[in-house]
C-alpha cells in the first residue's frame, strides 16, 4: 500500500428503551458499510461524505437518547493499516453473490421477458450496493463485476437472440434524402436498441420507411438496409450502440432530446452509467412486449413511448437554454 489511511472512528452507547431506534441505527450503521472494531466504536475512511454521514448519524443518537461521538486519527503503522483495511473486506459478499448468480442462470429458461428484466435488474442492484461499500477492492470484486457482465450478457441472449458484435470502422456522415421510401430490416421481436432505432427511422430518417422483421439475418434482402445485428448497414459501432450509431450518420446527434433517448438506450442495451428514466422504460418495454407478439404493433405502441419521452427531453432542453439565457 502506498500510504497510511486516515479513519473516523464512531463511538456510541445507544439507547437502551428504544428498541426501534437501535435497530434503526444499527441498520444505517451496516448500509454505510461502517466496520466494527468492537462493541460500540465503528470505523470508516475519512472522507468528507462519509464524516457528513457520521455527523448526521451522532446527532440522531444523541437525540433519541444514545451517546456518539465522532474522532478521527491515522494508521499508526503499516501493521495497523492492515489489520483496518481488513475490516472492510467484502470478498464473502462478493462470493454469496456470484453463487446467486449461477444459482438464477438455471432459472432463466421460459421466464418472460418482465421476469428476465426483473431478475437482471436485482443483481444489478446487488452488485452496486456491495461495490459502494467496498472501499478498498480488490480481485474479489473484479471477478464479480466479470460474473455480473456474463451473467448480463446471457440475459440479453435470452432477451434478444442474436446481438451484434461492436464492429470497427468510420461512421459516414450520410444525407438523409436518399434514405427515403426505402426497406429497412432489423431480427424480430424487438428489444429496446431495435424498437427505439425503428421509431428512429421512422420518425425523423425515412418516414415512409417499411420494416421487416427478420426470423434470421440470413433473410434480409439484398435491397434492405439491415439494422442492429453482425453485417448490417447500420449496427454497433465501438462503444455506440446501433441507436446511436443512426444519431451520428445522419446528423442527429445535435438534438439533445434524441441524445438523452440515446442514454437510456446504451444504458439498457449495454451497461454503462445509470439513467433515472432507463428501468421505467425498460419495465413497459418489457410488459408491450410480452403483451404484443407482433413486431409491427409493438412499435407502434413503444413509438408512442418514445414519442412521449422525446417531447418531455424537448421541453426539458428548452427551459434550460432558456434559465441559462
Amino acid at each position: 500500500m502506498d500510504s497510511l489511511s486516515t479513519w473516523l472512528i464512531l463511538v456510541l452507547t445507544l439507547p437502551t428503551e428504544n428498541a426501534t431506534a437501535r435497530m434503526r441505527f444499527w441498520r444505517a450503521l451496516k448500509a454505510k458499510g461502517c466496520a466494527v472494531v468492537r462493541d460500540g466504536v465503528y470505523l470508516l475512511p475519512d472522507t468528507e461524505v462519509h464524516e457528513g454521514t457520521l455527523r448526521e448519524l451522532a446527532a440522531a443518537i444523541a437525540e433519541s437518547g444514545g451517546t456518539a461521538h465522532l474522532l478521527r486519527a491515522p494508521s499508526l503503522d503499516v501493521s495497523r493499516e492492515t489489520e483496518f483495511r481488513a475490516l472492510f473486506d467484502r470478498a464473502e459478499d462478493y462470493t454469496v453473490f456470484i453463487r446467486t448468480l449461477m444459482d438464477a442462470r438455471k432459472t432463466l429458461a421460459g421466464q418472460t421477458a418482465t421476469e428476465l428484466t426483473r431478475l437482471l435488474r436485482r443483481a444489478r442492484k446487488d452488485f452496486d450496493a456491495i461495490r459502494a461499500i467496498d472501499y478498498f477492492p480488490d480481485d474479489a470484486a473484479t471477478r464479480a463485476e466479470v460474473a455480473l457482465q456474463d451473467f448480463t450478457a446471457l440475459v440479453d441472449t435470452v432477451l434478444s437472440p442474436g446481438e451484434p458484435h461492436a464492429a470497427e470502422r468510420a461512421i459516414r456522415p450520410l444525407a438523409i434524402d436518399e434514405f427515403q421510401g426505402r426497406t429497412w430490416a432489423t431480427r424480430q421481436r424487438m428489444w429496446v436498441d431495435r424498437v427505439a432505432s425503428a421509431w428512429l427511422i421512422r420518425r425523423f430518417i425515412d418516414t415512409y420507411a417499411h420494416f421487416i422483421w427478420l426470423a434470421s439475418p440470413a433473410d434480409c434482402p439484398a435491397d434492405a438496409l439491415g439494422f442492429d445485428f453482425d453485417g448490417a448497414t447500420f449496427t454497433h459501432v465501438g462503444e455506440r450502440v446501433t441507436f446511436e450509431v443512426l444519431l451520428a450518420s445522419f446528423g442527429l446527434d445535435n438534438d439533445p432530446a434524441l441524445m438523452r433517448l440515446g442514454e437510456i438506450v446504451h444504458a439498457l442495451d449495454v451497461g454503462g452509467p445509470a439513467v433515472p428514466e432507463a428501468i421505467g422504460f425498460e419495465a413497459v418495454m418489457a410488459g408491450t412486449r410480452q403483451r404484443t407478439e407482433n413486431d409491427d404493433r409493438l412499435l407502434e405502441q413503444m413509438g408512442a413511448v418514445l414519442d412521449a419521452l422525446y417531447a418531455h427531453f424537448s421541453s426539458t432542453a428548452k427551459n434550460d437554454t432558456g434559465a441559462r439565457s
